[in-house]
């Protein structure tokens, strides 16, 4: 097994328009952050999504889809 001492050195030696793609490669390794990102990537997507909307409109959204969840998830259930 490589130290961490062995790795370094052999990143100084790495060409610099490298250097991205290596950091690219090292991130994807933490699964808990790429998924993080992917994540964060996902609900960035739909940043503004509601920005062509009046406020009128937005707030008749706003209402009918507490009325579905309302309708979808507030009953009770026996099983």
């Amino acid at each position: 097994m490589r130290t961490l001492n062995a790795i370094i050195k052999e990143l100084k030696d790495l060409p610099p328009n490298r250097l991205e793609e290596l950091y690219q490669y090292v991130h994807a390794l933490n699964p808990k952050k790429k998924m993080d990102k992917e994540i964060r990537e996902k609900i960035m997507s739909f940043a503004g999504s509601f920005s062509d909307m009046t406020d009128k409109d937005y707030q008749e959204f706003i209402k009918e889809n507490k009325k579905s969840r309302e309708n979808l998830f507030g009953r009770n259930i026996e099983i």
